[in-house]
């Protein structure tokens, strides 16, 4: 003690080194409580970012909220997710944190190699200080920002590895052990919030196509409810989200394929394309009755022949048409390269569809069947009334007036009764031809226009989404079906395209001089200016046969008005 300290008793003292171990010890103090303070921040950024990425259930919001919160989790200047597919290879990236004229400069996505590639084969977190000196990190096309640190973590549902999270340049400083461990956190959570929401997806996409079953058994039952494969093949499309889908149906007896439907990428191209049996997955599925999925670059490279065009497809998927105890046809489905595939779950919900509308087009068959059957019944005793009751009549009375002409007095008298048995005689085989020809089966030659009219407001309603309203003037059948069948189909086709209609209605009026079809539509499109195109190619199509093609606007109503000469 000091002299100092010995003039007064009583006073604590102390030395000079346990006072700096003693502030040494009050520092760590504030460092470590600093840190717990920290940690304990963190760990409610994790809850709140887990909340978040919990509080919707569809998947695209969900993957996009997943990287925002990591990124402002662990603090980082880039985050991205990339989905891994069934073939290993990056399927979808959504990334966060570069501005919109550098994402167009860098042009397309990552295909999921270099180091991204590496963390999908092996799914083990990777952190680095700096991404150069790793050999792993190649591929940065020209014009991609910059990055030096680097933090990537697997996310896995149900033991599956989905995808991967990645994140690069934290703000402050270098990754550490505490960042991947949160990342690792975030990723286990979103791992779980892409198991519900997939779970949420596939029951609502179950009850769409459940809804879709009873509404194509609706349809095809319903009258006039078109063609049951276009029903199909449109429903098809829609439900599987779908870019393109094709019926292939057999032609002949040697077990050829061909495209017999198709609608969406290409469609008009594929139809009536064969598709080669022994090697193509839709072959595989026609032989074997079991729905198969793939990709279209394998599909391509089985093909015998060069395809009829070129298709930027990916996922592909077949499912059987499967009826009467046997294969019909497939109905296959494809998108385009980049989107998702499809997964067993979207296989399986296709395959119950095509079972319920094999079953559905098989009643509409046999409907049809019946109503043709009663037909031929009634013409049966439409021929059975007229050949039993009127012509027995007509040649008793024929009999009759014959009797009579031997009676009479004059010769005027006689002739006017020979005269009118001449025209019962007339009668008479007339009556009989026209209950010869209802027993006669349809003409394999050319097909009635009224026919061919119908057959093709059929086919529009698909495209329109209602059945078009019809009114028949005249003998339509006296006119070729060119005369205005290529007209009524390219017609509904741009309303479909470009009118936004609500109604449609066609009237033909058949006279021995002329024929004039009138398409009458409601909308707000204006279509002389938004089909000029086509409505100029119509016209000269009408000038061609020595007829005109007016176009007119009247109170919200677009006319058009197709006239050809007899």
């Amino acid at each position: 003690m000091s002299e100092h300290d010995e003039s007064e008793p009583g006073r604590l003292t102390f030395p000079d080194q346990p006072r700096l171990e003693l502030d040494q010890l009050l520092a760590q103090l504030v460092e470590r409580a600093q840190e717990v303070i920290g940690t304990e921040g963190r760990l409610r950024g994790l809850l709140r970012a887990t909340q978040v990425i919990t509080s919707d259930l569809a998947l695209p919001a969900l993957l996009r909220r997943i990287v925002d919160a990591g990124r402002q989790l662990i603090g980082a200047r880039y985050a991205a997710l990339g989905v891994i597919g069934s073939d290993g290879r990056l399927m979808e990236f959504v990334h966060d944190g570069m501005p919109p004229d550098v994402v167009a400069r860098v042009g397309h996505l990552p295909e999921g190699k270099g180091l991204l590639g590496a963390l999908i084969e092996d799914p083990r977190p990777i952190r680095l200080t700096r991404l150069q000196d790793d050999p792993r990190s190649i591929g940065f096309p020209a014009g991609h920002p910059q990055m030096e640190s680097f933090l990537g973590v697997p996310i896995r549902v149900r033991g599956a590895v989905f995808g991967n999270l990645y994140l690069a340049d934290r703000e402050r400083g270098r990754f550490t052990a505490e960042d991947e461990q949160l990342a690792l956190a975030l990723a286990a959570a979103a791992g779980s919030a892409i198991d519900n929401a997939r779970l949420y997806e596939t029951a609502r996409s179950q009850q769409a196509w459940l809804r879709a079953s009873a509404a194509v058994a609706r349809e095809l039952l319903a009258p006039d409810s078109g063609s049951p494969l276009d029903l199909v093949a449109n429903h098809t499309r829609e439900l599987a989200a779908a870019d393109l889908v094709t019926i292939i149906r057999p032609i002949g007896e040697d077990g050829t394929l061909q495209v017999d439907r198709a609608v969406g990428l290409e469609a008009e191209t594929l139809v009536g394309a064969v598709v080669p049996a022994d090697t193509t997955i839709a072959g595989a599925v026609f032989a074997s009755g079991k729905p198969m999925a793939g990709s279209w670059p394998e599909e391509r490279r089985r093909l015998a022949t060069d395809p009829v065009v070129e298709l930027d497809l990916g996922a592909v998927l077949a499912v059987p048409l499967t009826g009467a105890g046997r294969v019909s046809g497939v109905l296959a489905a494809a998108r385009r390269s980049g989107r998702p595939a499809f997964t067993e779950d979207d296989l399986e919900m296709a395959a119950a569809f095509a079972d319920q509308a094999a079953v559905a087009i098989e009643l509409a068959q046999a409907r049809a069947e019946q109503q043709r059957n009663a037909l031929h019944d009634e013409r049966d005793r439409i021929a059975a009334e007229l050949h039993g009751e009127i012509v027995q009549r007509l040649y008793a009375a024929a009999l009759s007036l014959q009797t009579t002409a031997g009676l009479a007095r004059t010769p005027t008298v006689a002739t006017r009764l020979r005269r009118s048995i001449a025209d019962l005689d007339d009668i008479i085989h007339h009556v009989q031809d026209t209950v010869f020809r209802l027993d006669e089966p349809a003409s394999t030659g050319q097909t009635p226009l009224r026919d061919e009219v119908l057959r093709i407001l059929a086919d529009a309603t698909p495209l329109l989404g209602f059945a078009v309203a019809t009114r028949f003037t005249g003998k339509l059948d006296a006119y070729p079906a060119d005369a205005v069948v290529p007209f009524l189909d390219e017609a509904l086709r741009v309303i479909a395209r470009h009118a936004s209609a609500t109604a449609v209605v066609v009237e033909i009026r058949a006279d021995p001089a002329r024929l004039v079809a009138v398409v009458r539509c409601d909308g707000p499109a204006e279509l002389a200016r938004e089909s000029a195109r086509e409505l100029a190619a119509m016209a000269e199509r009408a000038h061609g046969r020595g007829g005109t093609l007016a176009v007119e606007r009247v109170a919200d109503q677009t006319r058009l008005s197709w006239s050809v000469p007899g």
